[in-house]
């Protein structure tokens, strides 16, 4: 278990960079006084721990190290196999399908050759086909941008029941694409009832994001302005 929390530690480090015993506590679930004597027990072992004092301090990893994933128990081997095995389908339909592959690849590649070979076995042990389902709706590209950058939306655009959203997440559920409005207090709304739409030129700032510190600000509109209008 400890030897799991070492390599999760160092993970942490190399990809994040610098951060606190109080952090690394949080996203690893145990004591701060624990990251400390682990902390301890990684330098004893030779490896190149930083650890500033002060407000503004923290641990980080020292010489630009880097560590690959040696240490993944056969389970979790194998659990990576079967994700990255899955069907690419629902990243496809939102466009990024080559991407997809291309990441896989490389994820693969990156692993040590046993924990590669475990893997590669468990891929092909355990397999999943997707359903189809929304596949080739050209929405859900479209959709995808506004999600990214944050675009106003009309759904069921042109007809008397038509509504503006805040797309902020597309989630796949129940067999089927929702998206996830924002404006609703996070409502989702399945693709099949949004009809025809139309991404807006115009943006807004997501309420997660809006300071939770100045409570005028939430009450005030979030949409604002980009450049050119409703196309």
């Amino acid at each position: 278990m400890r030897a799991s929390r070492l390599l999760q530690i160092l993970l942490l480090l190399q990809n994040r960079g610098r951060m606190t015993s109080s952090a690394l506590a949080g996203e690893l679930e145990v004591a701060q006084r624990t990251i400390l004597r682990d902390v301890d027990a990684l330098t004893e072992a030779g490896l190149p721990m930083v650890v500033y004092p002060g407000h503004r301090g923290g641990i980080e990893l020292g010489f630009d190290y880097r560590t690959r994933l040696t240490g993944l128990a056969a389970d979790e081997a194998e659990a990576i196999g079967i994700i990255l095995s899955w069907p690419v389908e629902p990243v496809t339909a939102l466009g990024m399908g080559d991407a997809a592959l291309r990441a896989r690849r490389k994820l693969l590649e990156s692993l040590p050759d046993q924990v590669r070979a475990r893997a590669y076995v468990a891929s092909r042990r355990f397999r999943a086909v997707a359903s189809g389902a929304d596949d080739d709706d050209v929405r859900l590209p479209a959709l995808a941008h506004a999600v990214r950058e944050h675009r106003l939306v009309r759904i069921n655009a042109h007809s008397s029941s038509e509504r503006r959203i805040h797309p902020v997440a597309l989630v796949y559920r129940d067999r089927g694409w929702h998206v996830e409005d924002d404006l609703s207090n996070g409502d989702l709304v399945p693709l099949n009832a949004c009809g025809d739409i139309n991404v807006s030129a115009r943006t807004f700032q997501p309420e997660r994001d809006q300071p939770s510190a100045h409570p005028a600000s939430s009450a005030a509109k979030k949409t604002r302005t980009g450049s050119g209008h409703d196309s």
